[in-house]
């Protein structure tokens, strides 16, 4: 008598078997017995390496991509853009602060900081939308289907919501403010170019605050 496909990895089982040409009577008991096992060890492994594939994408400090995963979506986006001439842009983020922070209450702050930045950042972007960390205090956002227009509000929004929002660590409450650039991503360019152009437009952003504060302080 033939047996029946058990419930644990059946769908992995039937799979195994039609790529093998096989139907559930051409094999004794015992032979299918040994397909179901080799499904569910299949299925662990599958979910094992999944697992494995996302640590290896993630950055170990924030809940965002490192580098490495960032730049092999933005290789991703950047086909897409010409394939289907869908906009994208890139925000480049760069945290003002953050070594004041270090050297006055201790790396732990700085940590803290950095993950508070992840998660935010995390939180107010679409599903379709990449969040990375490139660097020790700088971070990118891949804005999928957005203009340049709708990737500059988005950065206004989380600039605002970066300086507003209180870091709370051992009890106190700290702040870090940002510095954004857009770019709004063309044909024709690599991954390193749209990242150091939105560096660019960042480093601007962060030279007209800091050329803003000094007037008003009477420099």
């Amino acid at each position: 008598m033939a047996l029946g496909f058990g419930k644990s990895g059946s769908g992995t089982t039937r799979a195994l078997l039609e790529r093998y040409g096989l139907k559930p009577r051409d094999l004794s008991d015992s032979g299918l017995r040994a397909f179901e096992q080799l499904a569910a060890e299949r299925d662990d492994l599958a979910e094992k390496l999944a697992v494995a594939e996302d640590l290896a994408d993630r950055d170990t400090l924030t809940p965002a991509f490192n580098r490495r995963a960032f730049i092999r979506e933005l290789h991703r986006t950047m086909s897409a853009v010409e394939r289907y001439k869908t906009p994208a842009a890139v925000i480049y983020l760069d945290l003002d602060g953050l070594k004041a922070l270090n050297d006055g209450f201790g790396h732990a702050a700085g940590d803290a900081a950095l993950c508070h930045v992840g998660r935010l950042l995390t939180d107010m972007v679409r599903e379709s939308d990449i969040v990375g960390r490139l660097g020790g205090d700088e971070f990118g956002v891949i804005l999928n289907y957005a203009s340049a227009e709708e990737a500059q509000a988005k950065a206004d929004a989380l600039s605002q919501a970066i300086n507003l929002t209180p870091i709370m660590h051992a009890g106190q409450a700290h702040r870090v403010a940002v510095s954004l650039g857009v770019h709004a991503i063309a044909f024709a360019e690599d991954p390193e170019t749209v990242i150091a152009r939105a560096d660019e437009a960042m480093y601007a952003d962060k030279y007209a605050r800091r050329a803003e504060a000094q007037k008003f302080a009477g420099f």
